[in-house]
């Protein structure tokens, strides 16, 4: 019995399947008929690379026992028969896990040694490195065999307290916080720090990523997972117990990684089964259930509507043996619902929007390369025409006009090779203000601001005084290419009346979506400057993951910024370049055509029909072209199929 958010998500991921293809289609057709550039070419590339590589991350964040393994087996693997992650009482799976398909892996299972943070290296240097890791293949054939390695996940090991400290499980000046020591005085720690799952299983083929985050204390002591993992993630899932309610850790994990989130967050209220009372009516049972939702919503300070009661061993249960009736008394669907309502629209609607921003763009610039193509043929077929009936004598003066043209062009030459150059200073010194080097500055003045103070102690100034000259550095490369656009465009449309060209504008790109980016930074990272971390910060080796975490950040916003400013820099230059290849070709092919003309009876009447036809053709293919951009159009406006059982949940609950 499969879940609406795993059929909904097998839909989203035929969706991306089918614009794919049909972009590829088109990519070969825009080929073949010469109407791409460079620029062109390779924005199509990303946009089809980020359909075929989308990924919906879903992040379970829940302290130990709170039964987030068990919620994730019956949302995402229910229709397998079976158990994915170790769902066991008490403690089971020990370290963040990431469930996921890599096509171009084996399916197996990597673990993280929990050492390697003592080395200061951080998960995302790690990960494409091999060594580290500790690989465990993973038979898709034998499930008992399959069962039995991922319970690697849920292994330990025993430590003193030296190096429970150094591993970030161990605090001398937060003692109520620390795990307990058994008679030897060794303290029980994970034994893994991350662990990858590549499994083809169909939800994790189509996009999906399960990030499942276990206990305050894992989740503090690795800075990527506050600083990285779970901001990137499209949503959150809070898991609670019913019984318990919002517990102390439960409510230290909330406010100290979830409650200032923009992403999506619901919170789950787990095991409503344990609140069943033999001597209480169901009618008592419900009541207890709203009032524990009612409270966990008023300390959580989220609304009603985002609290889910549910019993998810029920939920698995009822769907390996295909149970319409547990699934129903395990309220399961309710949050499966809203899941998909909340995520699934908003997912397709971005993808949507990036594929009609590069369709728009890839449209304009085809439908520009043929209008230039056939306003040639148009001054081609008025100087052929005019010949019917000249002597020899006017052909040999139409050549000396074609010549004469030519040399009047030569200027031209010399003043797009001027723009070029204008246009590249204008370029290097927008990207000077944003490169590597210059955050590498910037970083270190910071660094320098701190003199030999801890990073703790006044770090959160030093930190805002860094994110705004970043600012500053991108507010004045985005007028900077306001200005190269300005330059452009009244170069383009002196050009277009001195010499009859057909430059279009183009407008600047949009860097305000990275100081957006600047700013999630800014707010994420410096919750990390508060009083509240200021122990964890007192850590050198955390102290360096948040360092060099905090740099690749920065650096990935500023080269992406980069990145886009030569893009369009070098679709104007393609432009340049177009134009003045389309007015050689002119000259030779109208030179050519009068050559022939003059040596051969009868040629004058076939070059006319040659032309018209090559015209007709043209036309042809803008019809094709047009038809295929609307296809995709279509495509992507298309909605998702609606679901019956949807409409009606979601009916209920509006008349609720």
């Amino acid at each position: 019995m499969e879940s609406l958010f795993a059929t909904r998500l097998d839909e989203l991921a035929d969706w991306r399947g089918k614009l794919d293809r049909a972009l590829t289609t088109l990519g070969r057709f825009l080929v073949d008929h010469e109407l791409i550039d460079e620029p062109g070419s390779l924005a199509l590339t990303t946009l089809r690379e980020r359909l075929s590589g989308d990924r919906l991350v879903l992040a379970f964040v829940a302290e130990f026992s709170r039964g987030k393994s068990e919620l994730i087996n019956a949302i995402f693997f229910g229709g397998t028969g079976r158990r994915m992650l170790p769902a066991t009482p008490g403690r089971t799976t020990m370290c963040p896990v990431e469930l996921f398909h890599a096509p171009q892996m084996p399916p197996r299972l990597s673990l993280l040694p929990i050492e390697t943070r003592l080395r200061g290296l951080s998960l995302a240097e790690l990960r494409p490195r091999d060594e580290p890791w500790h690989h465990v293949p993973l038979d898709l054939d034998e499930p008992e065999l399959l069962s039995r390695a991922l319970q690697a996940v849920t292994r330990t090991q025993r430590v003193d307290v030296q190096t429970a400290t150094a591993l970030g499980f161990w605090d001398e000046e937060r003692p109520d916080d620390n795990p307990p020591q058994d008679a030897e005085g060794l303290i029980e720690v994970p034994a893994w720090r991350h662990a990858l799952i590549n499994y083809p299983h169909p939800l994790l083929r189509g996009g999906l990523v399960v990030l499942d985050t276990p206990g305050l204390n894992a989740i503090g002591a690795e800075p990527e997972l506050t600083l990285g993992l779970l901001p990137s993630a499209h949503a959150t899932v809070f898991v609670l117990a019913a019984d318990a309610g919002v517990t102390r850790s439960d409510l230290a994990i909330w406010r100290e990684q979830l409650a200032e989130h923009t992403t999506e967050r619901f919170v789950v209220l787990n095991k409503i089964d344990t609140l069943c009372d033999p001597l209480a009516s169901g009618d008592e049972v419900q009541a207890q259930i709203r009032a524990q939702c009612e409270k966990a919503a008023d300390i959580l300070g989220v609304p009603p509507s985002r609290i889910f009661a549910l019993s998810a061993r029920e939920g698995l249960a009822a769907r390996v043996a295909g149970s319409a009736e547990g699934l129903e008394r395990s309220r399961l669907g309710e949050f499966e619902q809203a899941l998909t309502e909340s995520l699934l629209p908003r997912r397709r609607e971005l993808l949507a929007r990036d594929t009609r921003a590069v369709f728009e763009r890839l449209r304009s610039q085809a439908l520009r390369r043929i209008g230039d193509r056939r306003r040639e043929f148009a001054d081609q077929l008025a100087e052929l025409r005019s010949l019917r009936g000249k002597s020899g004598g006017k052909l040999r003066l139409m050549l000396r006009r074609i010549d004469a043209e030519q040399s009047e062009f030569e200027p031209c030459i010399t003043r797009l090779q001027a723009v070029r150059l204008v246009q590249q200073r204008q370029l290097q010194a927008a990207l000077a203000g944003i490169s590597n080097q210059v955050l590498r500055a910037e970083i270190a003045a910071m660094q320098s601001a701190l003199g030999a103070r801890p990073f703790k102690l006044g770090g959160r100034a030093a930190f805002a005084t860094l994110c705004g000259r970043l600012h500053d550095a991108l507010v004045t490369a985005q007028r900077q290419a306001d200005e190269m656009r300005e330059m452009l465009d009244a170069s383009f449309a002196q050009l277009n009346a001195d010499f009859g060209l057909a430059f279009a504008r183009q407008p600047a790109p949009e860097l305000q979506r990275f100081t957006r980016e600047l700013d999630l930074i800014e707010h994420t990272y410096g919750r990390y400057l508060g009083l509240l971390q200021a122990w964890r910060l007192s850590s050198p080796s955390f102290m360096e993951q948040f360092r060099r975490m905090l740099t690749a950040k920065l650096r990935s916003v500023f080269e992406s910024a980069g990145s886009e400013l030569e893009l369009w820099s070098r679709g104007a230059s393609s432009q340049l370049e177009q134009q003045l290849g389309n007015r050689r070709r002119s000259f030779k092919q109208r030179r050519d055509a009068l050559q022939r003309i003059q040596s051969a009876t009868g040629e004058l009447e076939r070059r006319i029909a040659e032309v018209e036809l090559q015209d007709e053709e043209l036309q042809d293919l803008q019809r094709l072209l047009d038809a295929r951009l609307d296809d995709i159009l279509r495509l992507t406006e298309a909605p998702l199929p609606a679901d019956a059982d949807g409409m009606r949940a979601a009916s209920a609950r509006e008349t609720a």
